[in-house]
């Protein structure tokens, strides 16, 4: 499946904005199964240059800054992505349980080293007892790892109402879990903070997912959205993805921007103004099936 990707982004300030440094990561990643076949980004006002580099998770992000006074400015992006994956995630088969997938991350130096920002507390993901507490039941040491995740996957999807707005990217964990509401970045947040309190190691993804809309009806413009999911190492198979939002396996409606320790790493667009800092912001995402 091909897909053509628009993420429009717009903020409107009070008061005009003298001086602004932004960083873009929405180039979508090219991997074994997705491959970014073209990637264009406009600003308006237009900045004197754009620099494009690689992060340390191998994530493309883009720079730029604007020096002239502006009260608006806009970002949008525009991919062409093939997936070339199944329809659906295909699961995978790995008996290595939860004793023996701990035991590997203890005793192998190479792989805990190479994984040990996936296995510690990061800036938006922290645990305590209530959230230990709360995936207990999904991981038993004689139970394969991949079936532990699913179980969690499954538990957050059942227990756990979507509603927007009702969190910020800040708002804590435990609030999350007290509350039983959130959104992708939440629930994501959450299940990575269950794996790592048990010894095991994910990371936390950012990307698209293509939205279906109702039977007979035509897709409306604007109707996707930015997502996110999360992808845990399994030893002897390696990093596997798990849609805790949809309690599903990420498949080809899944398409992968960046990935990083939680969301902090990967946002969307972080920047500094000099302003007053009282803004708007709008966000329009399209994802569009070219076959």
């Amino acid at each position: 499946m091909k897909y053509k990707l628009t993420h429009l982004t717009e903020y409107r300030y009070v008061e005009p904005v003298s001086t602004y440094h932004s960083l873009v990561c929405l180039t979508p990643r090219t991997l074994p199964k997705q491959l970014c076949q073209d990637f264009t980004m406009e600003v308006t006002p237009t900045p004197a240059e754009i620099v494009e580099r690689v992060d340390y998770y191998g994530n493309t992000t883009h720079y730029f800054s604007l020096h002239s006074p502006h009260k608006k400015l806009t970002v949008k992006t525009t991919s062409i992505v093939e997936c070339l994956t199944e329809t659906t995630g295909a699961p995978i088969r790995s008996d290595v349980t939860c004793a023996e997938a701990r035991s590997r991350f203890m005793n192998d130096r190479s792989l805990k080293i190479s994984l040990l920002e996936y296995l510690l507390p990061s800036p938006l993901i922290k645990w305590d007892p209530a959230i230990v507490h709360f995936a207990e039941d999904c991981f038993q040491d004689d139970r394969p790892l991949y079936e532990c995740i699913h179980a969690l996957s499954r538990k957050i999807f059942t227990e756990f109402d979507f509603v927007p707005d009702f969190t910020t990217i800040h708002t804590p964990i435990r609030e999350v879990l007290a509350a039983k509401k959130g959104v992708c970045q939440d629930f994501s947040h959450l299940a990575i903070a269950c794996i790592r309190s048990f010894g095991f190691a994910a990371r936390y993804v950012s990307g698209y997912l293509e939205t279906l809309p109702p039977p007979g009806k035509q897709k409306l413009q604007g109707s996707d959205a930015s997502h996110a999911w999360i992808s845990v190492f399994i030893p002897d198979y390696g990093w596997c993805d798990f849609d805790p939002t949809n309690n599903v396996v990420p498949g080809e409606r899944h398409i992968i921007t960046a990935w990083g320790r939680d969301y902090s790493d990967v946002p969307p667009l972080k920047g500094i103004i000099f302003s007053s800092g009282k803004h708007t912001l709008s966000v329009e995402v399209d994802v569009i099936p070219m076959d």
